[in-house]
């Protein structure tokens, strides 16, 4: 492995690719990324769907296929993404075998457009579960107050869960709390706990990208507020994980659910383009990268020791100041989910919107 990416996993941060296309599985350079790229794992969502999807003529076949058989777009929809979702599984189940399957994990999601609908995105999160049928799979399930429950519902029923669309504190903690009562209700219907994975995606850069708008060029608070959240999120990690309640399920094979750094590529070029990943490095934690991000790091990242930890004070103190200038912390993060979920779902329609032409083609 690059000597770069190697400090970076040996600091205890899990590399993933945020990204996920059949030409990447068939041309070999998932496997490639895998076994010398320091990749361990891979996140999807509807834009990489869509992207992918437009880019070459490698679904063209299946497509065929599933016209002829009647498939509606929706059933198309979810025909595609299973597959190549089930496909990077295989090709990750040696790393979830060597780290007894920690690591090595796919996620899917459930349709955004169930974001608000606690029944419904149950069900969807069952039926991909039994549709890949691989246990490394991770089902995406968006952290809105109608998904927490879904959550425990999945956890319950021995499905590993990559909860999504994380901005705030207080939501977050409600997440954790979600994934310990899915748990503890596993633990009593007589589940293998060890066999119940889950990640929680914090989101990062689209932080700054919104606080940022709000100060004037030059204040020395710009580019500071995400990393400040999601250092204070790890926080709230150690807490939740390190306590008695958790503390016995542990005893029962449970695994603590690791902070997942996503949105990690730089949206501003003024700021270093690894800034999300060199000054969230943590033991514990996933960092899900797209490939320029996860390039730039093996070009010339540093890893610099554990920048998390002790430095929550600092943290809290960049959240007062920004609220002393008038940004509120509460507004922000309300404001990114309700845009988080309008893209989301702004992305899926561009996903149906183009399995529709490509079956219109067939």
């Amino acid at each position: 492995m690059n000597e770069r990416l190697q400090a970076l996993a040996d600091a205890g941060v899990s590399i993933w690719l945020d990204d996920l296309s059949r030409e990447r599985i068939e041309s070999g350079n998932l496997a490639e990324l895998v076994t010398e790229g320091g990749v361990v794992g891979v996140t999807t969502n509807p834009t990489i769907f869509a992207s992918a999807l437009s880019d070459g003529d490698r679904y063209a076949a299946q497509v065929a296929e599933l016209k002829a058989a009647g498939a509606d777009v929706d059933e198309t929809v979810f025909a595609l993404t299973t597959t190549d979702v089930r496909e990077a599984c295989d090709v990750l189940r040696p790393v979830y075998d060597r780290t007894d399957g920690v690591d090595g994990r796919v996620s899917i999601e459930v349709d955004p457009g169930a974001a608000r609908d606690t029944d419904r995105t149950t069900t969807i999160a069952k039926r991909l579960w039994e549709t890949v049928d691989r246990p490394n799979l991770l089902i995406k399930i968006p952290a809105t107050v109608e998904g927490l429950p879904a959550i425990a519902d999945a956890i319950a029923e021995g499905i590993s869960v990559n909860v999504t669309l994380i901005f705030s504190l207080e939501r977050y903690r409600a997440v954790m709390d979600a994934y310990v009562e899915g748990l503890e209700r596993a633990a009593e219907a007589g589940r293998d706990l060890s066999a119940i994975h889950s990640v929680a995606s914090f989101f990062v850069s689209r932080v700054d990208s919104e606080v940022d708008g709000r100060l004037e060029e030059g204040d020395p608070l710009r580019g500071k507020a995400a990393i400040a959240n999601a250092r204070l999120a790890y926080e709230a990690f150690e807490e939740v994980f390190g306590s008695e309640r958790f503390t016995s399920l542990r005893e029962r094979g449970a695994h603590a659910q690791r902070p997942l750094w996503a949105s990690t590529g730089v949206k501003d070029p003024a700021y270093p383009d690894t800034l999300y990943v060199t000054e969230l490095v943590v033991a514990d934690t996933v960092n899900t990268m797209p490939e320029k991000t996860l390039q730039a790091f093996a070009d010339h990242g540093e890893v610099e020791g554990d920048r998390v930890t002790g430095r929550y004070d600092e943290a809290r103190q960049v959240i007062a100041d920004l609220e002393a200038k008038g940004i509120g912390y509460d507004e922000v993060v309300a404001k990114l989910e309700k845009e988080g979920l309008e893209k989301f779902d702004a992305s899926w329609a561009e996903l149906l919107d183009s399995v529709r032409s490509e079956l219109e083609k067939a």
